[in-house]
């Protein structure tokens, strides 16, 4: 079922089951698999790949009043060459960068909007209002309160959830910040309002109730700092390991040479 506003490029394939609403555009070389939902207003661009029973343009809650979606015009853009794997629900009024990845069953809210060359993982949610910057990785099972915000090349590893609210249950929500470099270790929980520095590690399992100021290591319930990451070695080796854009290259735009070059050759100030 594909509705006759719906622009459909070259070398598209849909398979049985899905429907494409109205003024939806899907670019060339695009795969929609079996049973999809693409509602409507929604942009899919070139090269991508929608896994089997995904709901791409999901309803905000104002259509559940007289269930007209004419009087919503929320649109949902969905980078190139992206890689959306099966179940995953993507709400309307969301942008989505280039060459973004998912895992099964991820569910990204509304009024959300995401960089290039990020990874989501299988049963994450991504609450509404949120910001994500580029080469952001987000592991399985994470929960990011409405409101946060993440900056660029940021780790966010298993069971790790941002919260949002100081006061449950409140209308004053105050979202997370995690500065670039940033790395949060699994099953952390990280409080309402609180900013992790650039380059900072929170240990596994720690729940952060303070900012934690740049380059520091913190852990533990309540999360105190117990050094700076340039004091963290390697565990067999002994040698320096943070930060770890020096050492670690596999993903990122400085692939084919080193950090210091690839960010040298765009010309910019740190920072910036």
């Amino acid at each position: 079922m594909i509705h006759p506003t719906a622009k459909i490029g070259q070398n598209v394939t849909i398979k049985e089951g899905t429907v494409i609403g109205g003024n939806v555009t899907i670019e060339d070389n695009v795969y929609i698999d079996y049973g999809c939902i693409i509602r409507d207003n929604v942009h899919v661009k070139k090269d991508s790949f929608i896994g089997a029973r995904s709901v791409l343009g999901e309803y905000l809650i104002d259509f559940y009043r007289d269930k007209n979606n004419n009087k919503c015009k929320y649109s949902l853009v969905i980078g190139e060459q992206s890689l959306i794997r099966t179940e995953n629900i993507i709400y309307g009024n969301t942008v989505i960068g280039d060459e973004f990845q998912t895992g099964h069953k991820v569910t990204i809210r509304e009024n959300t909007n995401i960089g290039n060359n990020v990874k989501i993982g299988t049963l994450s949610i991504i609450q509404h209002e949120c910001n994500i910057g580029h080469y952001v990785n987000i592991h399985s099972n994470v929960f990011m309160g409405e409101k946060s915000e993440i900056n660029d090349y940021v780790w966010i590893f298993p069971h790790v959830v941002l919260t949002n609210d100081l006061t449950p249950p409140s209308n004053e929500l105050m979202g997370v910040y995690i500065d670039s470099f940033a790395l949060i270790g699994a099953k952390s929980v990280i409080l309402p309002g609180i900013t992790i520095g650039k380059d900072a590690l929170v240990g596994a399992g720690s729940v952060v109730t303070k900012d934690v100021s740049e380059e520091a290591v913190v852990v533990g319930n309540p999360a105190k700092k117990i050094r700076s990451i340039r004091e963290m070695k390697h565990h067999l080796t002994g040698k320096p390991i943070y930060p770890w854009r020096d050492h670690f290259k596999r993903g990122m735009p400085w692939a084919d040479s080193d950090y210091e070059t690839w960010f040298s050759n765009l010309g910019l100030k740190e920072g910036e």
